[in-house]
């Protein structure tokens, strides 16, 4: 695995000059898109959209210009050194696999997303839907972030108001204390709501959009989970040493980054050297919250050998399950009958492999009932996760949507021109 890739320095005034290089063409971007895919209105009369005005493509533009700068100054303020112009942190920058891995499955997404939307509509009533899902990317992004931290923040508050603590005491902590921790669910919760208010103000049917982001919400995961794979985070139980696909993540000095500096160790890692309540029997991985005949304290065991326990690769196993929801999926839209139906199909689907996934995860941090009720025993099979009870909410929800949908649905015609 390799947590970090690279790390970027800018030491140097040819590396400063490139990273505001960078910066401007970043800016000039941001700029151009906001100018490009602006809004235009809609006739009152004839219901037709009408081409944006120049006004319009000026405000977006702004806004545009605005946000990227923002961002802009955030990363410079954080990579360049105290001397450069906006530096103070001096960090670099760093290519976490993870952060790629991510933006590889949410370009992939967005991309598949809009080529979809361009074949469902057809015409030019389709290149204005791809358009869409362009614009739409910005606010499915700020919608998922926000859900994200604000059920991390509801099922982990401790965390979060320590980390607050530590910001009081040291400003420069803020950001790490704003912007670590995330929650898949929140985030999906969050981004639905961006494309159900994107819907609404842009006067699209709802079900219909969201049959085609459906299916490319399993890709974007596939990556995802393979990003989560290299940062050693969401990890698995400790499985039995003769479990041929078991893993074992690296800790500090002993992960690599790609030209074979260390870099810090796994999450997982961290995790378990500080696992000072759990005992585990190393030959079957069975894990106790108290010792027993051929147990070792998880945290000595970890200590000792420099590396996790071996675990389930539950990572891997999400990516794949995704994978194959997505194809499942995209076969599905050749057979659908009514919009909403492969939306449902999703929410089952993911419903199922995330519950099944979390059978095998040994995150404990993530939320389970023995977090919050410390009767509940660490190992009773009833111990579920906080990402279990939401996925029979996800899994009823799909169900009733399918249900209530195909009941009273017709079947769709096969040409791009579809009843909204």
């Amino acid at each position: 695995m390799l947590p970090t890739l690279i790390l970027f320095r800018f030491d140097t005034p040819f590396s400063q000059a490139v990273a505001y290089i960078l910066a401007v063409l970043f800016l000039g971007y941001g700029i151009w898109a906001g100018w490009r895919h602006a809004p235009g209105s809609t006739d009152p009369k004839s219901g037709k959209p009408v081409p944006p005005t120049r006004e319009e493509r000026m405000r977006r533009a702004a806004a545009y210009a605005v946000s990227f700068g923002v961002v802009l100054y955030l990363g410079l303020h954080y990579a360049l050194p105290p001397g450069a112009f906006l530096g103070e942190k001096g960090e670099g920058l760093p290519l976490h696999t993870y952060g790629l891995m991510l933006m590889a499955g949410f370009v992939a997404a967005i991309m598949v997303s809009a080529r979809l939307a361009e074949r469902e509509w057809g015409g030019k009533e389709g290149l204005r839907r791809r358009n869409d899902v362009m614009d739409l990317a910005v606010w499915v992004v700020l919608g998922g972030i926000l859900g994200s931290k604000v059920l991390f923040i509801l099922v982990t508050p401790k965390d979060f108001l320590d980390g607050l603590a530590s910001a009081f005491r040291d400003p420069s902590r803020l950001i790490g204390a704003l912007g670590g921790g995330f929650v898949f669910y929140g985030g999906f919760i969050g981004a639905g709501a961006a494309v159900w208010w994107f819907c609404r103000k842009r006067n699209l049917p709802f079900l219909r959009f969201a049959d085609v982001i459906a299916p490319t919400v399993a890709l974007g995961q596939a990556f995802g989970r393979l990003g989560c794979f290299s940062a050693g985070c969401c990890w698995g139980k400790p499985a039995s040493v003769h479990l041929p696909w078991a893993v074992r993540f690296p800790g500090a000095g002993r992960a690599l980054d790609l030209f074979g500096h260390p870099t810090g160790g796994a999450i997982a890692w961290s995790s378990q050297a500080e696992e000072m309540k759990r005992w585990v029997i190393e030959s079957t991985g069975q894990v106790f919250d108290h010792p027993v005949p051929g147990s070792v304290r998880v945290a000595d065991w970890v200590a000792q050998h420099g590396t996790t326990l071996p675990i389930h690769p539950t990572q891997l196993y999400e990516s794949l399950a995704q994978l194959l929801l997505f194809v499942a999926l995209m076969i599905a839209r050749r057979y659908r009958r009514f919009h909403g139906q492969i939306v449902a199909l999703y929410l089952i689907g993911y419903a199922i492999i995330r519950s099944t996934v979390e059978v095998f995860r040994g995150d404990a941090e993530r939320g389970t009932l023995h977090k919050y009720l410390e009767q509940v025993p660490l190992d009773a099979w009833w111990n579920i996760s906080v990402s279990q009870l939401i996925s029979l909410v996800m899994f009823a929800l799909g169900v009733t949507l399918l249900a209530r949908r195909s009941s009273a649905a017709g079947q769709l015609p096969a040409s791009g021109a579809q009843p909204a």
